[in-house]
């Protein structure tokens, strides 16, 4: 299938690689002409603007926007709205609010250009393992989109089906799910990412009382010096905390023992806020959910190694950079 790209940053770039590699064709643009022009060396169609980039597919015209929330991406939706044709489709796989989404579909369809909302996790690791996509918008879109997901999605790979779910076959054991209409694939990846904020908080921290056991206060019979690059290696392997977050706490550990590198700012990209807001509309209780987000609050306050061990796991799965902001 053709598609288009709109921002070829950290996850876009590697999305367009990942779809080359399964034999479809992409048309890419960027402001920063040097990705515009890397991609084009790697087999992409490159695009001077958006005009150009629709003038590159056939129709129907499938163009995804990987862009930051907010103004941005609005700004890039609105333009194409005014370039694409009844049939065309955009697809915002950034991380939108999804009430964001609602709004702009309901604003394309007197146009007849559909609008799919994508949740989009896997980071700057999809390349190689594949993104776990979660789907909103009009169900024959996505149905007619099918190629382009299952490509990007990380298939089934070495994991055990759930025995369970007995005989059932869905997309889902494949890494990607539609989940309903305009706006319920941001919004899954909105709780998703929720409880990615609590996941993280809780390793953190058990992490940083490991650490802390060895400090002088602690009387020298209960004083343990804790190898945490050992023990999260150790946790690997067959204990019930396991898991990709794990994974990346202990080869953060492994480079970086001390995490010296790391001031311990904890930035929240909106999705965690998003979150809270919601269950304060749902009426529902979000304790833990809540306090970790409350962390990176405090964490631009004052550093804890835990903090620093956040931020680190930032950096392993999403290349996230601290900002240094005092």
């Amino acid at each position: 299938m053709e598609l288009g790209m709109i921002g070829l940053g950290r996850m876009g770039g590697n999305i367009v690689r990942r779809l080359m590699r399964h034999g479809h064709s992409c048309a890419v643009y960027d402001t920063n002409a040097d990705a515009v022009q890397q991609l084009g060396l790697e087999g992409a169609h490159a695009s001077a603007d958006l005009a150009a980039l629709v003038k590159q597919l056939s129709r129907p015209r499938a163009v995804w926007v990987m862009l930051p929330a907010g103004a941005i991406t609005e700004a890039a939706v609105t333009a194409l709205g005014e370039l694409l044709e009844p049939g065309d489709c955009i697809i915002d796989g950034g991380n939108s609010n999804y009430k964001d989404d609602v709004r702009r579909a309901q604003t394309l369809a007197p146009k007849g250009v559909h609008y799919i909302d994508v949740g989009t996790s896997g980071g700057v690791w999809g390349l190689e393992r594949g993104y776990c996509l979660m789907i909103g918008g009009d169900k024959g879109t996505v149905d007619r989109l099918d190629p382009i997901f299952k490509a990007l999605a990380p298939g089934i790979g070495t994991i055990e089906r759930t025995p369970a779910r007995g005989q059932r076959e869905s997309s889902a054991e494949q890494g990607y799910l539609h989940t309903g209409p305009a706006g319920s694939g941001h919004f899954v990846k909105m709780v998703h990412n929720g409880i990615e904020y609590g996941l993280m908080q809780a390793y953190a921290e058990g992490l940083d009382i490991l650490k802390g056991v060895g400090q002088e206060s602690i009387p020298a019979e209960r004083r343990y010096d804790l190898d945490l690059s050992e023990i999260t290696e150790l946790w690997r392997r067959g204990s019930v905390v396991s898991s990709w977050l794990l994974d990346l706490s202990a080869n953060a550990l492994a480079e970086d023992p001390q995490l010296k590198s790391f001031s311990g700012r904890v930035d929240d990209s909106g999705e965690g806020r998003w979150t809270i807001q919601a269950a304060i509309e749902e009426a529902v209780p979000a304790d833990v959910l809540s306090a970790a987000l409350y962390a990176r609050f405090r964490s631009r306050q004052d550093h804890t190694f835990a903090e620093k061990l956040l931020s680190a796991m930032r950096k392993q799965f999403g290349g996230h950079q601290e900002s240094h902001k005092a």
